[in-house]
């Protein structure tokens, strides 16, 4: 299960929790404006916008979970099992397949409103990338500066949802994750009052009682609740270190914690890596599970217009700094 977010300060941060029992062998990839990407049923695109994110490669194929383009647009797909629903080619549409999928729109597009345009004419295709790597079952968000958006691709086909929170999980559906805010409007990040009746004579007995009833359970829809409500009250400086800082904290309130997520034959779901990407200079920053030093990756000091993928495997080992 993961978690994507959004943040904004001076600059646009996007990213992302990744949060499974294993690791497929995640790198921070690059794909320079020039790098051939063949799409299965939409021919070769050989020029493009260049973008950054986590991937795992396969046949010198970029596999984004997530990736931010050098326009600033950033994209994320996330587990939606038992909701998503990929289909048979449809004549008249863009047949993509569920693999392309971000790298199609972040190939070409600049702006939110721009894959809206480019999803509309979208048909999600029930076709894997290979025999070894099974059909993922996904849904995404797409967010810029200005706006975010969350894509399903369902039975009835491909649905556009405005994302206000800019926070996305899992299951269930996104409309009924954003109406799920309604039975937590009366938190809040400052004091509590006592709303019980006025002939109790209640008292604060402890800072932050505003939020109790904040769910804090690993589920998907908790997690969403949780973040929404960190992500839309968080207060930080503008600066590049601050803000940084700022949006590591947010989603390390869902950060989970090996040993309490049992799945099957005995193994745990954990937080595999935590991305945030600075989308308009085009920094990616990332933390992993036992190193919690945060690594940059700059898009713009390798060379964007080459045709060959630049990978920088993601460093896991813990970094602990000896201060005496």
């Amino acid at each position: 299960m993961c978690t994507a977010a959004t943040y904004k300060t001076k600059d646009f941060y996007f990213g992302r929790t990744l949060d499974y029992h294993f690791s497929y062998g995640d790198e921070v990839t690059i794909t320079p404006r020039n790098f051939p990407f063949h799409f299965i049923e939409m021919g070769n695109v050989c020029s493009h916008y260049a973008m950054i994110g986590m991937a795992h490669v396969a046949e010198n194929y970029p596999l984004y979970y997530d990736a931010v383009n050098e326009k600033g647009l950033g994209m994320a797909g996330l587990n939606f099992v038992g909701n998503a629903r990929y289909h048979a080619r449809e004549e008249g549409r863009d047949n993509i397949a569920q693999h392309e999928l971000i790298p199609w729109i972040l190939s070409q597009c600049a702006t939110v409103g721009e894959a809206e345009k480019l999803i509309g004419r979208i048909n999600l295709l029930d076709v894997s990338f290979s025999e070894g790597l099974p059909l993922a079952s996904l849904h995404w968000m797409i967010s810029d500066r200005e706006k975010s958006i969350t894509v399903e691709s369902v039975r009835e086909g491909v649905k556009i949802y405005e994302n206000p929170v800019g926070i996305l999980t899992n299951n269930p559906t996104f409309d009924q994750q954003i109406f799920s805010l309604n039975h937590y409007m009366n938190l809040s990040p400052g004091p509590a009052e006592n709303r019980f009746s006025p002939a109790l004579n209640l008292q604060r007995y402890s800072r932050g009682m505003g939020a109790l009833g904040l769910p804090g359970d690993l589920s998907s829809q908790s997690r969403f609740v949780r973040a929404s409500f960190v992500r839309m009250n968080s207060v930080s400086g503008e600066e590049e270190s601050e803000s940084v800082s700022q949006f590591f904290h947010i989603l390390g309130s869902v950060d989970q914690q090996r040993g309490c997520c049992q799945v099957e034959n005995g193994a745990y779901e954990f937080t595999i890596y935590t991305c945030c990407c600075n989308a308009a200079k085009g920094i990616y920053y990332y933390t992993s599970y036992d190193n919690h030093q945060i690594t940059a990756v700059h898009l713009h000091r390798e060379p964007l217009e080459g045709r060959e993928l630049v990978r920088y495997p993601r460093l896991e080992e813990g970094q602990i700094r000896e201060q005496n």
